[in-house]
């Protein structure tokens, strides 16, 4: 009777699946989020559409094929004073970790370097805000029935499910020598069910930190004309 009704739990999951991001998705955009910022003026940030970050701007005048290397800054912590000492541990884990997922990505198709060249575009990146998922609490909405009726509501209200983790960051590209500003984003993910990930707590917040290099690289591609774009 347990393992029945432990199967029902995950066909409802599944079932499910559409309406709350996945059982077997790490992070999905959020509804909305705080026009914060701290790398640029957030008025000239304007709405995105579709996949695009919640919050973006494109300056009109790059042109990215100008650009074959790229200047990637240590990844910051905005709220850094506002976070006792396991906190502070916890998001520089994640800002390395950021640092790393975007060198990697944008190696693909840039040289990486260290200092500003010519034909070097430059990459600031700054966690704004992220909280771990409750791993107990996941579980149970994600397993138990009545659990996942609540994580249901939930979600339904607030664009975010029951015991899920989430990250906001923030971005921004400019010319490496001059400084010029050729574009920003704020955007913000919110944790999805992932059976394999239940006792994670940070798992959701990294997952989006990746979303965010593969969307960036691609993003890029689709720019300057690349014929092999993959979307994240």
């Amino acid at each position: 009777m347990k393992r029945f009704k432990t199967a029902v739990a995950v066909a409802i999951c599944v079932v499910l699946a559409g309406m709350l991001g996945g059982c077997a998705v790490g992070s999905y955009q959020a509804r909305s989020v705080d026009l914060k910022t701290m790398l640029v003026n957030p008025d000239i940030l304007q709405k995105g559409t579709g996949d695009q970050a919640l919050y973006r701007y494109v300056n009109p005048k790059v042109d990215l094929k100008q650009y074959s290397k790229v200047l990637i800054d240590p990844v910051m912590i905005s709220k850094d004073g506002e976070l006792d000492a396991g906190e502070r541990e916890n998001y520089q884990t994640l800002a390395n970790n950021a640092y790393v997922y975007l060198t990697q990505e944008l190696a693909k198709d840039y040289k990486v370097v260290t200092a500003p060249d010519p034909g070097t575009f430059r990459i600031q990146m700054a966690i704004v805000d992220a909280d771990s998922a409750k791993p107990v609490r996941n579980t149970l909405s994600t397993l138990m029935p009545i659990g996942i009726g609540v994580s249901l509501l939930k979600y339904t209200a607030t664009g975010k499910q029951s015991g899920v983790g989430e990250i906001t960051s923030e971005m921004k590209i400019t010319d490496a020598m001059t400084g010029e500003l050729l574009g920003a984003a704020l955007d913000r993910r919110v944790g999805g069910k992932e059976l394999t990930q239940l006792w994670s707590s940070w798992h959701n917040a990294d997952d989006g930190l990746k979303y965010w290099a593969k969307r960036l690289g691609f993003a890029l591609c689709g720019m300057r004309g690349g014929a092999n774009c993959v979307e994240p």
